[in-house]
């Protein structure tokens, strides 16, 4: 019989889940499961992998507890930190699982295949840009366009003040830039010497 943490901070919790207490993980389950749940599938998109990123979200905060440092965050933004990281790395395994070969991939309607290599060649080039850039700039910029929240949003969840989402966000577009920018200017010259 599980016994009653209703009473203990969040913070103690997870102290306590550091010593091993498999109860004190259960109540911040009971805590934070459904807002995990709702924030992975915010950026999957997709139930079961949702389930699968708050499973692993919850047992890295069994393994890693002990890293949990209260000074820094609260544990409510560190656990949907943890669930945001699993939940993003999902989704690059996702995309990664379901990339076609070019002449495998389906002709989009009305498009030539010239434009369809195209895009697909630029939706390369965009990731390979942004697995360039520092983390915190990625997970901002994928939360954003990949998953649809707003700075406020990010900000909320992430534990951070807006204008440090903001900083991120303009850093890390501006950084993009001129990374697309570059490998263009390589494909110019690559094109001009062959």
């Amino acid at each position: 019989m599980r016994r009653d943490l209703a009473h203990f901070s969040d913070e103690a919790l997870v102290a306590l889940v550091e010593r091993g207490d498999e109860a004190a993980l259960g109540e911040l389950y009971d805590r934070f499961g459904r807002p995990a749940y709702g924030l992975a599938l915010r950026i999957l998109r997709d139930e079961a992998l949702a389930e699968d990123a708050v499973q692993e979200a919850f047992v890295s905060v069994w393994r890693t507890a002990a890293r949990f440092v209260p000074e820094r965050a609260r544990a409510a933004t560190w656990i949907l930190t943890l669930v945001h990281r699993r939940a993003v790395d999902l989704v690059r395994r996702e995309e990664h699982r379901r990339a076609e070969p070019l002449e495998s991939a389906p002709e989009p309607a009305g498009a030539s295949t010239e434009e369809s290599a195209w895009l697909r060649l630029e939706g390369e080039r965009v990731r390979a840009a942004l697995r360039k850039l520092p983390d915190q700039q990625r997970e901002t910029i994928e939360l954003a366009y990949f998953g649809g929240f707003t700075q406020s949003e990010l900000a909320d969840r992430l534990g951070q003040p807006l204008g440090t989402i903001k900083s991120r966000m303009f850093a890390g577009l501006t950084r993009l830039r001129e990374l697309l920018s570059e490998g263009e200017t390589e494909w110019r010259r690559s094109r001009s010497t062959s």
